[in-house]
Formats: C-alpha cells, structure tokens, sequence
C-alpha cells in the first residue's frame, strides 16, 4: 500500500507513526476551507474529502495511493444552534474562545477521508463529547501565554497543557488529538497490532449538567 497523509500536523503524523507502517506526508495545497459551511459534522468531512482529493490530483496514478485526509472541528451545541470553534487567529481570540468553553460541554469531530484513483473517496468521522472545567481568567491567560492554543482547532489540546482545562471527556481521546486511529485502521483495513488506548470509547461520563450527554448524534 502507497499510503500518503494530507495533513502537516505533528499530532497526526506522531500517532499514525504508532502504525508502523510506511507512508509519506504531503500537505494539501489551496485548499479554501473558509468555502465549506454548514453543520461541525458536515465540514469536517467535507474538509478531509477535499484535502485527501486534492492530494490525490497530484499522484502518479501508476503509484496505487491511499491518501488520508483529516479535519477536526470543535463545536458548541446550545438547543438548536451550533456554533464552530476553529484555530483562533489571536491571542485575543483564543482567550474569547476558552472564555466560551469555560463550564460546558462541547463536540470535537475528526472526519477521516480514505481517497484512491479506482474507487470513490470514502469519508467518516467519529464524534467525542468535552466538558471544560470553569475557568477564570488567571487559567486563561496563563494557557494563552503558552502559545499552545494557537494552533489547535477550539484554542487547546488535550494532549498538551490544555488537559488542565479538562473536567471530563466521553469517547475517543485520540479523536480529540485530531485522528481516531481506530476508525482510520477500519478505513484501510489494515491488519495490525495497534489498539487504541481508548478502545471501549466510554472514557468517563460526562460531567454533571451536560447538555450533550443524551441522544447526541451527528446532524
């Protein structure tokens, strides 16, 4: 297998080293995310669909490639409303964003798109549920002055200083990473010795008072 990975993130390309299977990496080009609208679920799989086949435009289709698209998208949920957290552009962004997340609940979305010359580009993505702590300001600008939220999808990472801000999570940690490395290795039926620290997806309930914690399925 030819496997290539669209994606420039450190995360993703130190998880799917765990694989120990050979791929490249090549990051997509003028791919125009502020384009694509719509629900958190619908953009990240459309991002990844369109990351993965626009690496795909540029391979030699004698080479066989699987090319593996990524996006994840933070969410916030209150009632019928939705609102999308991406990588803040500024400090002050990223404060107003933690600010949001301050006390609640929240959806992070990893879509995962599997692209290939012989047959349509398969997308799916996995959902986990967040609950933040309540911050206060001192937290916030302490994680800010970091510079750990500037590049991270909400403003924080769990798989850095950002796990602090963290009261409790439900399902795939590695799908908050940014790669559900699971659903990946189901995508290109790889057979391997991996297991996912997080197999059952059950991590923790949710924290008391979560909105999310009942009947939350994707839009």
């Amino acid at each position: 297998m030819n496997l290539i990975l669209a994606s420039s993130s450190p995360r993703r390309r130190e998880l799917l080293d765990q694989l120990n299977v050979p791929y490249r990496i090549q990051a997509p080009e003028g791919v125009d995310e502020a384009a694509v609208s719509g629900t958190a679920y619908f953009v990240s799989r459309e991002l990844a669909r369109m990351k993965a086949e626009r690496v795909l435009e540029n391979c030699d289709p004698d080479e066989d490639s699987f090319v593996v698209g990524c996006d994840t998208v933070v969410s916030i949920v209150s009632g019928a409303r939705e609102r999308i957290l991406g990588k803040p552009a500024s400090e002050a962004e990223a404060r107003q964003m933690l600010g949001s997340l301050s006390g609640i609940s929240h959806r992070v979305i990893s879509a995962v798109a599997v692209a290939h010359t012989s047959t349509p580009t398969r997308v799916e993505a996995e959902v986990s549920h967040v609950t933040f702590r309540k911050l206060n300001e001192a937290d916030i600008d302490s994680y800010v002055q970091s510079g750990d939220p500037m590049d991270k999808a909400g403003a924080y990472g769990v798989q850095t200083a950002g796990r602090e801000l963290i009261a409790s999570i439900r399902g795939c940690y590695l799908n908050i990473v940014g790669l559900p490395m699971m659903l990946l290795c189901s995508m290109l039926k790889l057979e391997t010795s991996y297991a996912c620290p997080c197999a059952s997806h059950d991590l923790q309930t949710c924290a008391p008072g979560c909105a999310l914690k009942e009947g939350c399925v994707p839009d």
